[in-house]
């Protein structure tokens, strides 16, 4: 009789086990799914599936549980003690399954082999918390970087309406309608591939590329800003190979180059230097412009933060840039750092592992 009891568990936990892969291997497809079907920020779909599938899976947990419990206890406690722990926890449960995550199931309680238990829910609850507050900042952040040069257009617009303009107004207002309309489209550039990035859709080809050959022909192409503020690039580009994807390293470079020539004045100067070893490769890129502060570099690289708000706007900035720029080193198993002082410039130092071989060859 014990030995088919025991029969009888295993099988349950097996039947558990087939129901958790099931539901991770649905989610992980519905989720790719929704994102190359609608082009979606990949990381409200995740959130979605990812909060629906834990308390599916806690639910199931506590089915399971309640059954070895019943299994296992051989009447240790009543009936009344057992119903009052699942009260509290099924409670929590509904009230996570309802949206509200400020759920805290006390561990002082004598839950007996539940403890273990109640302590995931409450994990559980604070990282949907987390989520969810993740979730409601992105789409605040996305909505307000929308709004600005929407309104700027509108306005805009509006004022081309007018009669008896002169064809000095006309050219200006089009002009400010074209940067914003640019900006808009640029947003909705990097928020897409940021977030194809992130689902990682496809895989990356990766062949060898001559980073001083692709940062000599980044620095030619913005030739036109820095000539314009008469800043002089320092160059130091000793012959580098290393294996990557070059249109996303590309992305790296012309976003740490731009911003360094953005952020510096008339008659100041870039830096752009290039060094290796046999494990790594280095990229610096350095201005002497206005500086970042202490404070801000901590979070310089997050999703829409942005040094100094109003400075940023008015330079054409929606603070994805760099979040982009480090999402793309990481995928190429390397780093991003910056060191920085306020008025002594800023310099953003890139290491990448070097896996290629004939580095520094011709």
């Amino acid at each position: 009789m014990r030995k088919a009891k025991w029969y009888k568990i295993a099988a349950i936990i097996i039947l558990f086990l087939i129901f958790i892969s099931c539901a991770i291997g649905a989610g992980s497809g519905l989720s790719r799914a929704i994102f190359s079907a609608t082009g979606q920020p990949s990381m409200l779909v995740d959130l979605l599936v990812s909060g629906l599938i834990s308390v599916i899976l806690m639910a199931t947990v506590i089915l399971l549980v309640f059954f070895l419990y019943r299994q296992i206890d051989g009447g240790k406690h009543s009936d009344s003690s057992r119903s009052k722990m699942f009260e509290n926890i099924i409670d929590a449960m509904s009230r996570i399954a309802q949206g509200d995550f400020n759920v805290l199931l006390s561990v002082d309680n004598d839950y007996g082999p539940f403890t273990e238990l109640v302590t995931s829910v409450n994990k559980m609850a604070t990282e949907l918390d987390s989520m969810e507050k993740l979730r409601q900042d992105f789409i605040s952040n996305v909505s307000h970087e929308f709004q600005s040069p929407l309104t700027s257009i509108s306005g805009y617009a509006s004022l081309l309406k007018r009669e008896q303009l002169s064809q000095e107004q006309i050219t200006h207002y089009a002009t400010i309608i074209e940067a914003e309309s640019k900006r808009l489209s640029k947003l909705s550039e990097n928020l897409l591939r940021l977030s194809a990035l992130e689902a990682d859709c496809a895989p990356l080809e990766y062949r060898p590329v001559r980073l001083d050959k692709q940062l000599e022909s980044i620095l030619l192409m913005l030739e036109p800003q820095w000539a314009e503020k008469n800043i002089m690039p320092d160059v130091s580009l000793p012959i580098i190979r290393l294996t990557g994807n070059e249109d996303l390293l590309n992305q790296v470079w012309i976003n740490l180059i731009y911003n360094a020539i953005k952020f510096t004045p008339e008659n100041g100067l870039i830096r752009v230097m290039l060094t290796s070893n046999k494990d790594s490769v280095v990229c610096t890129i350095a201005d002497n412009g206005i500086g970042i502060s202490t404070e801000d570099q901590l979070h310089i690289f997050e999703r829409f933060y942005k040094v100094d708000k109003s400075r940023d706007r008015s330079l054409g900035g929606n603070g994805l840039g760099l979040s982009l720029v480090k999402k793309i080193v990481e995928m190429h198993g390397g780093s991003i750092t910056v060191r920085s002082e306020i008025g002594k410039g800023a310099e953003f130092i890139v290491t990448l592992p070097n896996h290629a071989s004939g580095k520094n060859n011709s």
